[in-house]
Order: structure tokens, then sequence, then C-alpha cells
């Protein structure tokens, strides 16, 4: 400033003009300096630090540079400058290191609020972010971040110290924790959440209250984002996976097995004794072969045993093709090569009702994929409807219009019978 001073006092000006004149030139070098540094530590200093990560074998530093956190911190040099030129300006100094002080406060929340998005970008890049996801706690850190930085700009812009006013917040704390309170409750939810491995990113969970069923894409401080399978959206708040129930479908994902569960409603009036023709026609199916033999060699024992008569089907034991139906059903899933075979497995009958007789299928498919587990089911009711008659068997189903127009158009129907 001397230097400018001494260099205007030849020009002849008066020494208020010059006071002013050497001021601006003075805003204007300072100006010139701060921007030619900005310049230098963003197109020399950065791109050397770029290149540098680039040619490392480490991916975090990567990430660091993808989140802008040297972009960001690079702005913290003509705030620097300015703040040590404010002694030139005696009338302005106070102010403007104020300024310059709260510039550097904003800017070292913006590098850290991108240190933690870069720090949470590398935690997703391990499998264990799927099952303890810290994206809430983040957030959390983030909230605290802004808070404090709030309260030291505030502090540094009216010149008090920070502890005084956060003295005063003790104050509204009930306020604040009106205004947090989905934020609180979404901690204590997440930590719960992760602590008991309750739900993880990737998960197939069913929530019926909010209509959501699909999977798990994100779990932040207040909300789970669920994607349903008609890819809409569901926002779940945390607290509602701890207050209400839902069901989590990861174990079926995990076995490597998906429950098939359906029955096939057998007319009562078709079913019967097996007849020797019959049995016969049986003992031609590959599935049914041992089992006929050994069933056979069994009740024949056993009426031989008792002195049965067996001129009446009716007494002793007999079988029915009901029950060998069961037994190729059983046979037919024991061997299909889409059904696990290290899981429950049964076929069973059901109690009775308008509908006939229910045959269960409770089973397990090997492939757990929604389409190919719906293509294996399908099929394997598709070949149980087809077979049901060679065993004397007619499936239930309700009259239709069809019957009714076959009924008339019956000989018996047409006789008055």
């Amino acid at each position: 400033m001397d230097f400018i001073k001494n260099q205007l006092d030849g020009t002849g000006m008066s020494e208020q003009t010059i006071g002013y004149l050497s001021n601006m030139i003075m805003v204007v070098f300072i100006a010139v300096v701060s921007i030619l540094a900005n310049f230098i530590a963003k197109k020399i200093v950065l791109k050397i630090i770029i290149q540098i990560v680039n040619n490392n074998r480490y991916t975090w530093d990567k990430i660091i540079v993808e989140k802008k956190v040297f972009h960001k911190l690079s702005h913290l040099v003509p705030a620097i400058i300015i703040y040590y030129s404010a002694y030139i300006f005696p009338s302005y100094q106070a102010l403007i290191e104020k300024a310059a002080l709260t510039y550097m406060i904003v800017i070292t929340i913006t590098v850290l609020n991108a240190l933690l998005n870069a720090f949470d970008t590398i935690y997703r890049s391990y499998e264990v972010s799927k099952i303890r996801p810290i994206k809430g706690y983040i957030q959390v850190a983030k909230i605290v971040l802004f808070i404090i930085g709030g309260i030291i700009v505030i502090s540094s812009l009216i010149g008090q110290n920070p502890l005084i006013i956060l003295s005063g917040l003790g104050a509204l704390s009930a306020v604040l924790m009106l205004v947090f309170k989905d934020s609180i409750l979404g901690l204590v939810a997440g930590v719960q959440l992760s602590s008991n491995d309750m739900v993880r990113v990737g998960d197939w969970i069913e929530m019926p209250k909010y209509n959501a069923d699909g999977d798990v894409i994100d779990i932040t401080l207040n909300t789970v984002k669920v994607m349903n399978f008609d890819k809409t959206i569901t926002m779940i708040p945390s607290y509602a996976l701890i207050s209400d129930s839902f069901k989590n479908w990861r174990g079926m994902q995990v076995s490597g097995g998906r429950r098939i569960k359906r029955s096939v409603y057998i007319d009562t009036s078709s079913i019967s004794f097996c007849s020797k023709e019959m049995i016969g026609e049986f003992q031609k199916i590959h599935y049914l072969t041992e089992y006929l033999a050994t069933k056979l060699d069994e009740i024949n024992e056993y009426n031989n045993e008792h002195h049965i008569n067996t001129e009446s089907i009716v007494n002793g034991r007999q079988l029915t093709n009901v029950g060998v139906f069961r037994e190729y059903i059983h046979q037919y899933l024991r061997n299909h090569p889409k059904i696990h075979k290290d899981m429950t497995l049964i076929v069973r009958q059901l109690a009775p009702g308008d509908n006939g007789l229910p045959l269960e299928i409770y089973a397990f498919s090997n492939d757990i994929a929604w389409g190919v587990y719906e293509s294996v089911q399908a099929d394997i009711f598709d070949h149980i409807f087809a077979v049901a008659p060679t065993f004397g068997l007619r499936a239930f189903q309700n009259p239709t219009g069809h019957d009714i127009v076959q009924l008339k158009e019956s000989p018996q129907y047409s006789r008055g019978y």
C-alpha cells in the first residue's frame, strides 16, 4: 500500500484521491492474486493430484476425487489470501476477516460433507454394506456437522463464544426434539434394524399396511425405500419396521428353495377301488412299478394272514385309484429335475369339502427366480391334470355354461329323465 501511495504522490492528485485510488488498486491486486492462486490450485495442483490418483491401484482415492473433495478444498486458497490481506485495510479489517472466516467455515463444512459422501460410497463397495448399512449414521453425522457448523458461523459473525450459543440451545431442547422427532426415531430404528439384522439392501420384504411388496433398494435415516414388483417405489418410515410387522423373504432366497403349496381338487364320485385291469395298467407306469410290487405283496400277505374273504372288495385291504395317484405324484416330484430334493416334499389329502377332495402338493423348487418358479409350478400341475384320467379320476369343477348346454343336448334330458 505504501509503495502504491508513493508512486501516486508525484501525479499531483489530492491526498484523499490518492487514498481512494490506492485502495482500489490494492483491491484489484488482491483479487487478481486470489484468482491466480485459485487458477493454480485448480488447473495445476488439482490436475497433478488427479493424475497421481488415476495412476495408482487403489479405488478409494478415486471415489474421493469423484465426490469433488479436492475441488471444494481449492476454494480455501483465495479465502486465506483475503483473510491475511485484511490488515491492509484497517477500517474494514474486522469485517473482511469475519466474511473470509465465515466463507472458510462454509467451505470446510462442504468439504467434510463431501468426505462423508465419499466414505459412504467406499463402504457401499463392500459386501458388508448390504448386511450393515451405514447411510443412516452418515445422515446423523451430517446433521451434527451442519448444526455445529451453523453455530460456529453465527458465533463468528456476532463475535461470541460458540459455547454460549450451545448453552442457549438447552432451552430449545423440547423444540429440537419435536423438529427432529422423525430423525431420532429413525436413528433408533436404524440401530435396531442393523444390530438385529432385520432387513438389508436387496431383501424382498412384504408390508401390506404400506402396500409394499418388493426389493429394498435403500435404507436411510428416516425411510426404507422399496421397489415393488410393478416398478413403483414405496417409502416406509424406518421406525415402522420396528413398530409394525413385515415379512422378509430373505430366508427363502438364502435357502435356494421356493415353496410350492397348491391343491388339485378330485371329484369324490370318481374315487374307487382298483380293479385287476387298472392295476395291470398302473404297473406299466415307470414310477409305480416298484411301489405296486411292494404294496401288492404287503396287501396279499395281510389278507392271507387274517383269512380275508377277497370275493368282496370291501373286505380286507385294497388299493384305491386316488391312493395310487397320490403315490404317483410323489414319485413324479421326487424325480423332477426342478424340485429341491433336500427340502420337504409331501403329497397329502386335506379335509374334503364342497369342491371335492383336495390333494395338496407341498414341495420346493430348486430355483428361486420368480419366472422359473412359476414355470415349474405350472408344468407340474399341467401334468397332474392331464394324467388324472389315467387313474380314473376327475378334477372337480363347478358346472359351466358349456356343461349345461351338453346336458340339454343329451338323450336323457330330451326324454325327460
